[in-house]
């Protein structure tokens, strides 16, 4: 769905433009960006008052860390420690305020997954075909579960259970505490993309082109839609929809409980950025070298912003302002608003998603950055 006439793209424009600080009575306490999705599975931070579209722009490195390899895994951070996988197959943990080293675990193969922190564990997938449990403070392992296939797929943790996808093409659910396994669905091709849990129902894409939405419980089927391609974008769930992107081009609006189409809109090229949801927008990217911002109730477009090649990464907004990295070496501060760059830095990676905590805009790429304001 694209619109055509200019009057009515304006009327909308307007029509859904954020009114941004208002806090949820949750923000009293932290919240921490925990796992992939964020705690609302919507890659939006709500609680975040320090950055905003005044002072984004004086955004400065606090602290870099370097890897032996590339850094694909979107970090977690959660009670002053950054958490982040590695191509060197190690996990990492590192003090978010210097980026100095407090642990790291090796598996036996490359981590491109982002982890999942929940009640002191941190939860990774890795290309070793495994699942680790380890402890947050120590590093110190606690179980493992074997899938036999790659895993990229980022964990979300709810209800008592841990979901994560694998290469084999099955969904997962694991006991946190013992990594037993609680069910297993098998779509039918591989499943990169990560699961979001909401009200009880799993959503996840596969390569088969399918869209799934699970019982959290039992793994029953409830629904499932086709796209045209292969889904490796996450999804994002908001007031009842689910918003995922497809290889096709497209970006998709499903209703949450049946499956139905709401809208689709149409990008240039395959969208592999998984969304953000904020405010009635959908934020996410295109390997078309654009951002978009789109009305989430119809579609219609409200701004676009074009880098200076694919955008593959996914977007994370917080305090009236969206950060997503581009395959040309920058990452970006957008207003959330107009799409106006605010800010940008040379350096982190294309593929990574960035997120934002008290302040700090941590993304990774060559180097694990910290971003904030002197």
């Amino acid at each position: 769905m694209k619109p055509i006439h200019i009057a009515a793209l304006i009327l909308c424009a307007l029509s859904v433009t954020p009114a941004w600080g208002q806090q949820p009575a949750s923000c009293k306490a932290k919240i921490p960006w925990s796992e992939f999705h964020f705690v609302n599975m919507q890659r939006y931070n709500p609680c975040e008052t320090v950055l905003n579209t005044q002072n984004v722009g004086g955004l400065q490195l606090k602290w870099s860390y370097f890897t032996s390899s590339y850094v694909w895994s979107s970090p977690a951070v959660v009670n002053g420690f950054v958490y982040y996988g590695s191509l060197d197959h190690n996990v990492y943990a590192v003090e978010a305020r210097t980026g100095a080293k407090l642990w790291s675990y090796v598996t036996r193969n490359a981590v491109y997954a982002s982890p999942a922190v929940a009640n002191g564990v941190v939860y990774v997938g890795s290309y070793d075909g495994q699942v680790y449990a380890l402890t947050a403070s120590t590093g110190a392992k606690l179980w493992s579960y074997a899938t036999h296939s790659y895993v990229q797929s980022a964990p979300a943790v709810a209800t008592g259970v841990v979901y994560i996808a694998s290469m084999n093409g099955n969904v997962y659910a694991l006991n946190p505490t013992t990594g037993a396994l609680v069910w297993s669905y098998t779509t039918g091709s591989s499943v990169w993309a990560s699961p979001a849990v909401v009200n009880g129902v799993v959503y996840v894409g596969s390569d088969d082109f399918n869209v799934y939405a699970l019982n959290a419980r039992t793994g029953a089927l409830l629904w499932r839609y086709a796209t045209g391609s292969m889904v490796l974008s996450s999804p994002a769930i908001a007031n009842g929809v689910v918003y995922v992107g497809s290889n096709d081009g497209n970006v998709y609006a499903l209703n949450a409980t049946t499956g139905a189409l709401v809208w689709s809109y149409t990008t240039g090229n395959q969208v592999w950025s998984s969304p953000a949801v904020a405010k009635g927008v959908v934020y996410i990217a295109s390997s078309d070298n654009t951002v978009y911002a789109l009305d989430a109730s119809t579609g219609a477009l409200v701004w676009s912003y074009t880098t200076g090649a694919s955008v593959d990464s996914s977007p994370a907004v917080a305090n009236g302002v969206a950060y997503i990295g581009s395959s040309d070496g920058n990452l970006y501060a957008l207003n959330a608003s107009t799409g106006a760059k605010l800010w940008s830095y040379a350096g982190p990676g294309g593929e990574s998603s960035p997120v934002v905590v008290n302040g700090v805009v941590y993304a990774t790429g060559s180097y694990v950055y910290a971003f904030g304001l002197n």
